[in-house]
């Protein structure tokens, strides 16, 4: 299956204020809204772009001969070691998975395939699912599933996991998923029951809370006044994250200092909590948990 980018046409109309400008497209995955944003900007303008999956970057490499098009195998965390200029008019966060790498069982995301215990999103990283749980213990494990996939049987999920791994019963992601729905008491209605414990694995495995506020904060130093960072989210976490980074900021002073307490803001919001349309959602199920959000640099 091919990639189908979520709110293309919303994201990008936000995102280009001048057509001659310089972008970032952080999170490029197969491209949708790079090739959108290339479309959209003049031949004086620049789109440069990063993505942590080899497999990313060669796809770029084959198909985007665009002269104003680079990319850098990076994730959105170094968003500072793309060789682009300062003045940046635009930057695009698209925070989902990309649909290739659930299509692909080799990867290690899918729930309905077998595949191996990865989940890495770059490939040249070493710790593999795998090793994390050769290594881990029960109640850490649960902390994670809890954490980072807001799982309530947290703690019946990972003893089940855990049991079956030592026993030599959980070789592939199948299993995994098969593993995680039987320790369930209650199934969710209009998820698979491993949807949150994957998604926990996959975020604590790739450091991906951690990865989107660095890369948010250096956005923030790198877009010029006027400019737009543009921030696509799929689960509660991500979103939260965003809607912190960009939050007002509070100067508290001591008491005995005759001044009064501030509050800061250099964003300006443009567009809060933007979803998919019903054409989009007929069109593309992936796009039911998107919400997007546009800030604008004052």
């Amino acid at each position: 299956m091919l990639h189908s980018p979520v709110l293309l046409e919303e994201s990008v109309d936000y995102l280009i204020t001048n057509p001659s400008g310089k972008y970032i497209d952080a999170t490029f995955g197969r491209g949708g809204h790079s090739r959108k944003i290339l479309d959209s900007i003049s031949k004086d303008g620049e789109l440069f772009a990063l993505d942590k999956d080899i497999e990313a970057i060669k796809f770029a490499k084959e198909n985007f001969k665009d002269k104003n098009f680079l990319i850098k195998h990076a994730g959105f965390e170094n968003l500072d070691s793309i060789n682009a200029p300062k003045e940046i008019d635009g930057i695009l966060f698209d925070f989902g998975l990309c649909s290739t790498h659930y299509d692909n069982p080799s990867r290690g995301f899918s729930l309905n395939k077998a595949g191996p215990l990865d989940m890495r999103l770059d490939q040249s990283q070493p710790k593999k699912l795998d090793d994390l749980l050769r290594t881990i213990d029960v109640e850490s494990l649960a902390n994670i599933i809890f954490k980072y996939g807001e799982e309530r049987e947290s703690r019946r999920v990972s003893q089940a996991i855990m049991d079956s791994y030592k026993k030599g019963k959980l070789l592939n992601t199948l299993d995994l998923a098969e593993i995680i729905k039987k320790s369930k008491t209650k199934l969710p209605k209009k998820i698979h029951p491993a949807t949150k414990t994957f998604q926990a694995l996959r975020i604590y495995l790739n450091d991906e809370i951690n990865s989107l506020k660095i890369g948010l904060k250096k956005s923030m130093d790198l877009v010029n006044r006027g400019g737009r960072i543009v921030c696509i989210s799929f689960h509660s976490l991500e979103d939260r994250s965003v809607k912190h980074a960009f939050a007002p900021k509070k100067i508290i002073y001591p008491k005995g200092i005759p001044l009064n307490n501030e509050v800061t803001r250099e964003f300006k919001i443009v567009a809060k909590k933007i979803k998919a349309n019903s054409s989009e959602l007929k069109r593309n199920r992936r796009s039911r948990s998107a919400i997007m959000r546009v800030f604008e640099k004052i």
